[in-house]
């Protein structure tokens, strides 16, 4: 009951301060970890207790700083903010992780991962990513009423981003038409993309195993999920000579160092087509 209790706080801080329900549910799933562990209420543990449960997942589960960092935020939520120990009191330490480069996929292997998409919503949503530059969970959570496709607006409306931001984004001439198409074949009523039951909106895992299946079915081995395709979209602007700024709103970052991380990522081999609009990036792609 204590761990139930201590949970719906949890749960109702992070609701209070907007985060988002993934962010929610992983950080209960590391407090649970945690209690598995010590195998008693989390609200009587110390802080050197939580420094070793910490060690130890690295140490002897051996799972990655990243990982560990994970669940070092929600220990620091949980104690410092739901708990109310000062910080000083009750530190909780991260590993300083180096940040990896994406692997980015060439605008080639984009096109065989499309065509090796077998079920047709499933690439649309692939291509909705690459042609947006929205997160998977952006792009499930797509209704049809988010598609404005007047001539004079042309832009997709992002209603609750990363840290409850609403934002726009680009809506190029080929998506909409991929877009029409996919809804005159599934005609959906509210979300754009759904799951099995055409009633919920498609599944976050669902949308990472149609990406993943794509790729070993095209022969893609790079590392790195569905994620890629939204390095693409914003290197692949770069690359076509849209500016920092424009592709910083249009990612939904904060701050604009977050987006110039990908000046390092630019080929300076590629040339775009004299012909094709630079936002429109599924019209950049080869055909097969």
């Amino acid at each position: 009951n204590l761990m139930t209790e201590l949970r719906q706080r949890m749960l109702d801080a992070m609701m209070q301060r907007g985060f988002a329900p993934r962010t929610q549910e992983s950080y209960v799933q590391a407090i649970r970890r945690m209690a598995k562990y010590y195998r008693r209420d989390p609200a009587t543990y110390t802080s050197e207790e939580v420094q070793a449960y910490l060690l130890h997942m690295v140490k002897d589960r051996q799972l990655s700083y990243s990982t560990m960092n994970q669940a070092a935020c929600a220990a620091q939520f949980l104690f410092q903010t739901v708990l109310g120990h000062r910080p000083e009191h009750f530190q909780v330490c991260f590993a300083k992780v180096a940040a990896k480069q994406p692997e980015l996929l060439a605008r080639e292997e984009i096109a065989r991962l499309f065509a090796a998409c077998p079920h047709p919503a499933r690439r649309v949503l692939l291509q909705t990513i690459y042609a947006t530059g929205l997160r998977v969970s952006e792009a499930c959570a797509l209704k049809v009423s988010d598609i404005d496709s007047h001539r004079d607006r042309m832009c997709v409306r992002v209603d609750c981003g990363k840290g409850g931001k609403g934002r726009y984004t680009v809506l190029s001439p080929t998506l909409l038409e991929l877009l029409r198409y996919h809804v005159r074949c599934e005609r959906p009523t509210t979300w754009l993309f759904t799951d099995n039951s055409a009633k919920q909106p498609m599944y976050i895992d669902m949308a990472q195993r149609a990406y993943r299946g794509a790729c070993a079915r095209a022969g893609i081995t790079k590392i790195g999920g569905i994620h890629t395709l939204r390095h693409d979209f914003a290197t692949h602007l770069l690359e076509g000579g849209v500016d920092l700024y424009t592709i910083q709103k249009l990612l939904g970052h904060g701050h604009i160092s977050t987006t110039a991380r990908y000046l390092h990522l630019i080929s300076p081999q590629f040339r775009p087509p004299k012909d094709v609009d630079p936002l429109d990036l599924l019209a950049g792609l080869p055909k097969l």
